[in-house]
């Protein structure tokens, strides 16, 4: 008798834990770099890492690996459902900036150019 009552309490516990509470708050989470159009669009290839680091702020991943490679990573989340997510990559060669990669329109990098005005063509 007593591991029957050991074992429907056991049960009941492990039953617990799998269904959410109602009404529980989650609070809005908001992690990693905060990176806007403006600062992307202040990048110019050749910049040196100090000047990048000084408008971007500090990269979120430094890769151990590959130097030459900083990514900035920023998500925001409302409880367990996520509102925004954004990821910039920038590469270096050496200290000089040539790429630049990620969600934000890069023009200076040959990236995509839909937020800047067409030009005509010649002919």
């Amino acid at each position: 008798m007593r591991m029957l009552l050991v074992a429907l309490a056991i049960t009941c516990l492990t039953a617990c834990g799998a269904v959410g509470f109602p009404g529980v708050y989650r609070i809005d989470v908001e992690q990693g770099n905060i990176v806007t159009q403006d600062m992307v669009e202040q990048l110019q290839p050749g910049m040196s890492k100090r000047q990048v680091r000084f408008i971007l702020g500090t990269p979120l991943i430094e890769d151990t690996f590959n130097r030459d490679r900083w990514d900035y990573v920023y998500n925001n989340r409302n409880g367990l459902e996520v509102l925004s997510e954004s990821t910039l990559t920038v590469v270096f060669e050496g200290d000089t900036l040539v790429d630049v990669q990620g969600d934000f329109p890069t023009p200076a990098f040959g990236g995509d150019t839909a937020a800047a005005p067409e030009q005509p063509a010649e002919g």
